[in-house]
């Protein structure tokens, strides 16, 4: 499978993710500079985390205006996979990929650390070999991580099950003491209506091998590269 890797200016995490498809998967990652206008015949797309564009105006909202944007939009309109971590989720929330905005953290502090994360639905593309409703430990890095939408949204969304990932204690729970950044109803992970695209904020690629600390996140990728 070729998985293309969007790389914006600022990027730091698109290394982690061709590691995580390709060496530690067994598929092939394809780099895609951010003014490609050719997704090079993939069959899957993630944009990775960093500060892309050095999070200027607002973390992902010119990375949105992007070429390759253009490209990713038509993949996904098509039906293709793209997914988005940390600053991937808020480039496609601010492209219109996704419903909501990531806003800056509660705390008003940059929050890296590990968290507790359950799957609330283990029936999309992303999650289908990710274990439900058990918590997993998957690191967060972000300032701007705090998911808000409106009520009529919030409430569709979960109608849905398109909250696919949740911030939850060590018995499952989704309190608020396990909330890292204030994220209404502590969503760390959204799918779209269509189940074809998908957001999170925690780094499952860096949660994919047991040298790292935890293998949490590797069904992610095995979910996404079948």
């Amino acid at each position: 499978m070729r998985v293309g890797i969007v790389v914006f200016p600022g990027s730091n995490c698109d290394h982690d993710a061709v590691h995580a498809v390709e060496d530690v998967c067994g598929h092939q990652a394809v780099p895609l500079w951010h003014k490609e206008a050719d997704l090079k015949a993939v069959d899957a797309v993630i944009l990775p985390g960093g500060f892309s564009y050095g999070d200027y105006l607002r973390c992902g909202a010119i990375a949105a205006l992007a070429p390759v944007m253009g490209e990713v939009r038509r993949f996904a309109d098509s039906g293709g996979p793209v997914l988005g971590i940390c600053n991937g989720f808020q480039i496609l929330c601010e492209s219109g990929l996704l419903p909501g905005v990531l806003l800056r953290n509660a705390s008003l502090q940059f929050r890296c650390q590990d968290v507790l994360v359950k799957v609330e639905n283990d029936k999309t593309r992303f999650t289908s070999k990710v274990p439900a409703q058990t918590p997993l430990r998957i690191p967060i890095a972000h300032a701007d991580g705090n998911y808000f939408c409106d009520d009529a949204t919030l409430e569709k969304l979960e109608a849905n099950g398109q909250v696919v990932l949740r911030y939850v204690d060590e018995t499952g729970a989704a309190t608020a003491d396990a909330n890292p950044n204030g994220s209404r109803h502590n969503i760390a992970g959204i799918v779209s209506a269509q189940g074809n695209v998908m957001g999170l904020m925690p780094h499952p690629e860096r949660a994919c091998e047991a040298v790292l600390g935890s293998t949490d996140g590797l069904g992610f990728f095995r979910s996404l590269l079948g």
